[in-house]
Parts: C-alpha cells; sequence; structure tokens
C-alpha cells in the first residue's frame, strides 16, 4: 500500500483562497513600491555557497540549506572527514551552492555583477521566497516570501526617512493600525560597547541584547556573561533595559551617555536627523520608537536598522526589518557603495491581517457566474457569451459536462458562485438569458446586454 503523501516540515500548501489573499497583500506591496520609484529585479533560488556563506553571522551560516553536488557527491569528498564523520569539514567538498537565506545577499552580487549595467542611486524590489532550516513555529516556516526594497548607490539619510514613510503606507492600506517600527543605530550600539569597554565584543553583546523582548533581561545577562562581558560593563548598560521617553528624549539621553565615544555620537546625530523628519512630516496609523535594544544580529547593518511589531492585540513577531549597510557590495570588491534596504515578512503579514479579520470579501471573490451545460449547441450559445463577459472584464464559466442540473448547481453552490445562467432553446430563439440568483433564487429573463449589466 502506497504512504500517505506529505510535505517537508516549516513548508505549506495553499488553497485558492490563500493564495488569492497572499496576492491581495504582494499586490498592494508591489504598489506601493513602485510608487517610491523602486524597480522589479529576480535572482536565482540557489547561489553559490560562498555567495551566501559568512555573511550571516555564525548563527545565519547554520540555517542556510545546502544543495548536494549532483551526481556522485561523495566522489571527491576527502577520505579522512568521511571516516571521522566530520560532517562540518566534508560540506564544502560534496556541496557547492545553497539556497538563498535572504535577499539581500543576492542583491550584493546581483549589483556587483552587474554594475557596469546599473545606474546609481539604484532602487530595487524583489518578492521571492528565501529558505530556513529553522524550527518551525507560528509564523516560523522554513520556506517563506520575503518582500525587499533598498537603494544602494546613496549614502543621504533621507532614503531611510523614506523608507519608514513607505512602511507605514503599506501597512495603513492593509488596515493594520498601531503597527510599530521600531528604530536604532548600529553605530550607538558600536558607541556603547566601546563606552562599557567591550568593542572586542561588539558582536556577542548586540546577538544578546537583541533577544531582549525573548529571554528577558536575566536572560541576556547570562548570555552576555558568557559570552566574556564582564559583569561591570554589564552594570554599565543597566540604563538600556528601561530606556523610557518620548524619542526626543531618548535622543537626548543617548547623546549624553556616548559624548565620549565619536561613533556613538554620529549614530546618535543620524537617529536625530531621521526621527525628526519623520515626525515632521507626519505617519498616517504606525508608530515610530526608538528601540535602543534593537540590534539585529546581522552583521552587515552599519548604521540605521528597523524592526516592524504588529499591532499591540496580535502576539507575534516581527513582521518587517531592514536597516543601512555601508560595505554590503564590499565583500564582492565593489567597495564604497552604501545602501538601505526593508523587507516585509509575507508570511507573518498575512497571518495577522488573518487574525484582525482584514482581508475584504472581495479578495476571495470567485466566478461571478456558471452557465449551466444543456448540451452542445447550448453550451456555443454559452461559450460566445462567455467570451464576450470575459472581454469585459467578468468572471464567468460554463460547467464542462452535460451532466444533471442538480449536480452543475450543486458545484456553484460549494464554490460559493453568486449567480448562473440558464439557456434552453427557448432562450436561444429570443436571443436572451435566464440569470438566477443563487443566493436568493431571483430569476430574471435578460438580453446580453442586461446580463453583463447584472454581472459587472
Amino acid at each position: 500500500m502506497a504512504s500517505k503523501p506529505s510535505i517537508p516540515k516549516g513548508t505549506r500548501d495553499f488553497s485558492p483562497a490563500e493564495v488569492a489573499k497572499r496576492q491581495y497583500i504582494i499586490q498592494i506591496i508591489k504598489s506601493n513600491f513602485e510608487k517610491f520609484g523602486f524597480q522589479p529585479i529576480e535572482t536565482p533560488s540557489f547561489e553559490n555557497s560562498e555567495t551566501l556563506m559568512g555573511k550571516y553571522g555564525e548563527e545565519g551560516d547554520r540555517l542556510i540549506f545546502k544543495i548536494l553536488n549532483s551526481g556522485d557527491y561523495l566522489a571527491k569528498a576527502n577520505a579522512s572527514h568521511l571516516e571521522n564523520k566530520e560532517s562540518t569539514k566534508l560540506t564544502s567538498t560534496i556541496s557547492e551552492k545553497a539556497l538563498r537565506y535572504d535577499l539581500t545577499v543576492p542583491f550584493a552580487r546581483y549589483v556587483v555583477q552587474h554594475q557596469n549595467d546599473i545606474e546609481f542611486p539604484f532602487k530595487r524590489y524583489q518578492i521571492q521566497p528565501v529558505w530556513r532550516a529553522d524550527r518551525p513555529q507560528k509564523g516560523r516556516f522554513r520556506e517563506f516570501f520575503q518582500c525587499d526594497a533598498d537603494v544602494v548607490g546613496s549614502k543621504s539619510l533621507w532614503q531611510e526617512v523614506e523608507l519608514v514613510q513607505l512602511y507605514d503606507m503599506v501597512f495603513t492600506e492593509l488596515g493594520l493600525k498601531g503597527t510599530t517600527i521600531k528604530i536604532n543605530n548600529r553605530k550607538i550600539l558600536s558607541g556603547i560597547a566601546e563606552v562599557i569597554g567591550a568593542s572586542d565584543k561588539l558582536i556577542d553583546f548586540t546577538v544578546a541584547l537583541d533577544k531582549l523582548d525573548k529571554i528577558g533581561e536575566d536572560g541576556v545577562k547570562k548570555e552576555m556573561l558568557e559570552k566574556g562581558i564582564s559583569e561591570e560593563a554589564i552594570n554599565k548598560v543597566q540604563p538600556l533595559f528601561n530606556f523610557t521617553g518620548t524619542i526626543s528624549e531618548k535622543i537626548e539621553k543617548l547623546a549624553l551617555l556616548l559624548a565620549s565615544s565619536q561613533e556613538g555620537t554620529k549614530g546618535v546625530e543620524e537617529l536625530r536627523f531621521i526621527c525628526e523628519n519623520i515626525m515632521n512630516l507626519g505617519l498616517s496609523s504606525a508608530i515610530l520608537d526608538l528601540d535602543v535594544t534593537l540590534a539585529r544580529g546581522l552583521n552587515y547593518y552599519t548604521g540605521a536598522i528597523f524592526e516592524v511589531a504588529p499591532p499591540k492585540e496580535v502576539a507575534m513577531g516581527s513582521i518587517g526589518g531592514g536597516g543601512r549597510y555601508d560595505d554590503l557590495t564590499g565583500i564582492f570588491g565593489l567597495k564604497n557603495m552604501s545602501g538601505v534596504g526593508i523587507s516585509f515578512g509575507l508570511d507573518r503579514i498575512y497571518l495577522v491581517v488573518e487574525e484582525l479579520n482584514l482581508f475584504p470579501e472581495t479578495v476571495t471573490a470567485t466566478t461571478k457566474a456558471l452557465f449551466i451545460n444543456y448540451g452542445d449547441s447550448e453550451a456555443f450559445y454559452a461559450m460566445k457569451a462567455i467570451k464576450k463577459l470575459r472581454l469585459a472584464g467578468i468572471k464567468a464559466e460554463l460547467y464542462p459536462d452535460n451532466t444533471k442540473v442538480a449536480k452543475q448547481f450543486q458545484h456553484a453552490d460549494k464554490r460559493k458562485i453568486p449567480f448562473a445562467v440558464i439557456i434552453g432553446q427557448d432562450e436561444i430563439a429570443s436571443n436572451s438569458f435566464a440569470l438566477k440568483n443563487l443566493a436568493t433564487g431571483e430569476q430574471l429573463s435578460l438580453d446580453f446586454e442586461g446580463l453583463k449589466k447584472a454581472l459587472l
């Protein structure tokens, strides 16, 4: 007996209704990307391993899906590593490609590879799936879509101001009022590490600090101690664990705290410019919040960093994030190419919109009218009308089989099709159509123009 088919953990099938809802979100994101001048590109699902490895930190590297070489992939494997089961040393000889972990590093590769054909500053958007060998849980999948917008070739902080406005416009259009756009700056984190004498532990410090909302203050302190950050240094950052006040007040507190750090002071000034301009321009429904514990553990951010939290009534992780990276293309040989970008987490956004019941009913609208099949001559008459209705933008279809009428009406009911069109010899003779409202049972005899008007 054949085993029951299944799919890998952390992946999903999508029904027609789910696909329609996902496309609704994608279309809103895409239309706003284009309003802001971003252009679409696409990159391959998999990259050379050397393109991806070492770009996301130790934690990220572990989550990259490796692809086995085709053919006899063990032929070139190191016999000693194979015999001793040293899988980490073996990987590079049996796997030269990997599924992309995100869209940012492939984008950096794209920019370097096509730099002679690109007009800078280059604003691109990309909506494609990515893969991570993560532990599946609510809102976290192994295969999911990212929707990214990035600008490379400009150091102007007006780009950051625009990206916050872009977040606000998308979430406002989706009806997600009260999303919180958290902002920080890696220069501030570097400055804090410098002030407390832990500059050599910057990555460990920021990765631990980034987990404050997940593992709490005690958990963060414990991790910092385990990473070799002294208790004295941790005590100096105590104010960060309860950093309150308005954005302006927080900026002034940071200015005092980081007065002795040139890097930290620069970060404060960048934050001041971005936040003041956003507040003066105003946001439609999102809330801007300066969060000094926001670190985002990725190695490549060098300036502003963003993370978006859903409305408070939904228990969900971040639904977007991004930041400024001054040297990302440098890893591929193109120096002094500053960039900044943000990402929308489509799958989590879907769950939030669903939970808040914000999808319009029209999103999953199916065929408007099903033409009942009474035979070939009636079907041909129906198909001529269906062709003209489709040209008018109306979703219509013919039931393909000349079977029991009751079965055809059941089909319309199960698919939630609101109207049935009945065509017999009488209708053909009078060049008319019988339109039946399947919710009320009301039936009208109409000419084609009347039918079209009723279905629009």
